[in-house]
């Protein structure tokens, strides 16, 4: 059945006039899991809509997940399929000393940036945007956020701290003028960052990507001013919103996520034609299911499940050429009864302007205030930016 976006806003406009509080989403994993829309291609055997199905080996019957514990079985298999195309996660024996260093300052007023680099493995160096308000570096301490950036191979991650490139991505310094400390890792292969991905042993872009946010994750954990123990933010635009995705699976230290134009089903990317991921920057193993969606091994389905119970806040634009709103709309509703089987079901939001591939001021500053409640923070006062 066709949904109609706008009445969707005007519905979810309802609802966080409630503080975030969703009456009309269901109560308990059964009532969600009737919601969820008729069967589509099953993924590795496995029902891709039911997410609440798993087994306990490739050879068992199926089963439905009555508790948390019952899904992390489903959960593990999912990351486990995901790491068979994008390499496997590298184990803590990659991490070297961060031997950071900075190569400029900025005083941007109520905040400081600074052009840094950190080693998140031995000769791989990543440059970054790191962004502190002046409050932090006088002593009060402030939760940190992973600001990645969208696709842009001519400024790169500069975009997010407002340094060109098109409007409405600069979410590192605007969320540094509320507040909080913001690290902008650059994107593998993008702009200027060029690493040899060979010499540096990683199977892809998508993880090396991956393993150089978590090392920022590491790198955020001991500075002064940062309080660790909030937990971490991601948000991303595009290639960020799907970055932001896949480094928060591996590390549940990310307590929010923000994706803003970052999935659709692989089944419905460009009508199932997956050549898009066959880049060395992301996944060149995508190959084999180029032209063959249905048999890829991995599907946001199961990616944005993984993210429960925590709070999830997902842009959808209705013009969006790149990722159809619609499947997100599936995705989300596939994805609920497993937040619901946390007892957290309100905690996956999305929304649907009416725009083409962007992240608009509304949808933006709210996902602002999405992070700042899964950080339990409270945001200083900051302009507002230029109307759209």
């Amino acid at each position: 059945m066709r949904r109609f976006p706008q009445l969707r806003l005007r519905l979810h406009a309802i609802c966080v006039a409630a503080s975030f509080t969703f009456a009309a989403f269901p109560t308990s994993p059964a009532q969600a899991a009737n919601t969820t829309q008729s069967e589509v291609a099953r993924l590795r055997g496995l029902s891709r809509t039911n997410l609440l199905e798993y087994r306990n080996s490739p050879s068992a019957a199926a089963a439905q997940a009555a508790n948390p514990s019952q899904w992390r079985v489903r959960r593990s298999e999912a990351l486990e399929a995901f790491q068979s195309v994008a390499g496997r996660l590298p184990g803590r024996e990659r991490a070297c000393a961060f031997e950071p260093v900075t190569d400029e300052e900025t005083d941007c007023g109520t905040y400081v940036r600074r052009l840094i680099s950190y080693q998140s493995q031995p000769g791989g160096r990543v440059p970054a945007y790191l962004c502190i308000p002046k409050s932090a570096l006088n002593g009060a301490k402030a939760p940190a956020v992973l600001c990645l950036h969208p696709t842009d191979n001519k400024v790169g991650f500069k975009v997010v701290v407002g340094l060109g490139g098109k409007p409405h991505r600069q979410y590192a310094a605007e969320l540094a003028e509320r507040g909080f400390v913001t690290l902008s890792p650059s994107y593998p292969l993008l702009a200027d960052y060029q690493p040899d991905l060979k010499a540096l042993d990683m199977p892809t872009g998508t993880m090396k990507a991956i393993w150089d946010n978590l090392r920022g994750l590491d790198y955020l954990e001991t500075l002064p001013f940062v309080d660790a123990k909030r937990g971490f933010a991601a948000i991303g635009h595009s290639l960020g919103g799907h970055n932001a995705i896949f480094t928060s699976v591996f590390d549940e230290r990310v307590r929010v996520v923000v994706s803003s134009c970052g999935f659709d089903s692989l089944l419905d990317y460009y009508g199932g034609n997956l050549k898009g991921y066959v880049q060395e920057r992301y996944m060149l193993s995508m190959q084999r299911f180029a032209n063959d969606a249905p048999s890829a091994t991995w599907d946001y389905y199961e990616l944005i499940a993984c993210l429960a119970p925590r709070l999830v806040y997902v842009n959808a634009p209705v013009r969006d050429a790149n990722f159809r709103w619609d499947s997100v709309d599936r995705i989300v509703d596939a994805a609920r009864p497993v937040f619901a089987l946390h007892g957290k079901a309100e905690n996956l939001l999305v929304r649907h302007p009416d725009s083409e591939h962007d992240f608009p001021d509304s949808e933006r500053l709210e996902s602002y205030e999405w992070i700042a409640r899964g950080l339990q923070w409270t945001m200083t006062q900051a302009r507002l930016p230029a109307k759209d």
